[in-house]
């Protein structure tokens, strides 16, 4: 979908995105849609889900991340402050209510930004984002997987496909999100009982990235939580579109 990139100039980063503007014609047209990509891409990822929404009259907005894309480079990438640039741009933009659809690294953003702003968020839909460590649990073992053939196809034409993503992505932020995923995350299990907003979470199965048993505690602690597995690898979205689309289309109000 080809928007015209805008940025909001913060005082620590500037984050690019794209809007779809106003459309009309849909019950929920006055709810935006806010795509936030995971590690490594830029929204571009969402292209194909954002243009059905607009299709459907709904203003779809698509931000790059700190460190991605067309956004800038930081000198932190901290999981809150992802969240905290996705709350500024909401902010920035006036948005009174959104629906927010975030993939892997994405999903700490939108899901922080649910938690310190439940009012503003009317559907939260979390796509394979690795659930951290609890205070107790033992330190990660990131073991080896063979990637599937979706997924070996992706990395072999992404530059090719979008080679800015490739290239803007800042390799410093990988070193800060491994420490993290190592070290366990209180904060985040404890904020879950703030979300209010209805929870679709939508896990790729055994080539996946979301360990099934902290997916059910995260599941007990929520208010009200779906979970649908696919058997597919961490990129439901873009290895299983059709069978993404007929979940969250439907649970966005389509």
């Amino acid at each position: 979908m080809e928007l015209s990139v805008a940025r909001a100039e913060f005082e620590d980063v500037a984050i690019a995105y794209r809007d779809s503007g106003s459309t009309g014609g849909h019950l929920y047209s006055d709810t935006p849609v806010v795509l936030v990509h995971g590690m490594g891409g830029d929204g571009h990822t969402w292209d194909r889900f954002a243009a059905q929404l607009v299709r459907r009259g709904r203003r779809v907005i698509i931000p790059d991340l700190r460190g991605h894309g067309h956004s800038a480079h930081a000198d932190s990438y901290r999981f809150p402050e992802f969240g905290a640039d996705i709350l500024r741009l909401c902010d920035r933009l006036e948005l009174e209510t959104v629906d927010l659809v975030g993939h892997s690294l994405g999903g700490y953003a939108i899901s922080w930004v649910a938690m310190e702003r439940p009012e503003l968020v009317r559907r939260l839909v979390i796509e394979e984002q690795p659930l951290p460590l609890r205070s107790g649990d033992e330190p990660l073992r990131f073991t080896r997987r063979l990637p599937s053939i979706p997924e070996l196809w992706h990395a072999t034409t992404s530059v090719i496909r979008h080679p800015r993503a490739v290239l803007a992505f800042d390799r410093s932020m990988t070193g800060a999100a491994l420490e993290q995923f190592r070290k366990p995350y209180p904060e985040w299990w404890d904020g879950l009982a703030e979300i209010t907003a209805p929870t679709l979470f939508l896990r790729g199965g055994p080539g996946g990235m979301v360990d099934p048993g902290k997916l059910e505690q995260m599941a007990a602690a929520l208010a009200d939580c779906t979970v649908r597995t696919f058997g597919s690898g961490h990129s439901i979205h873009r290895d299983r579109y059709r069978e993404f689309e007929a979940e969250v289309l439907p649970f966005l109000g389509h």
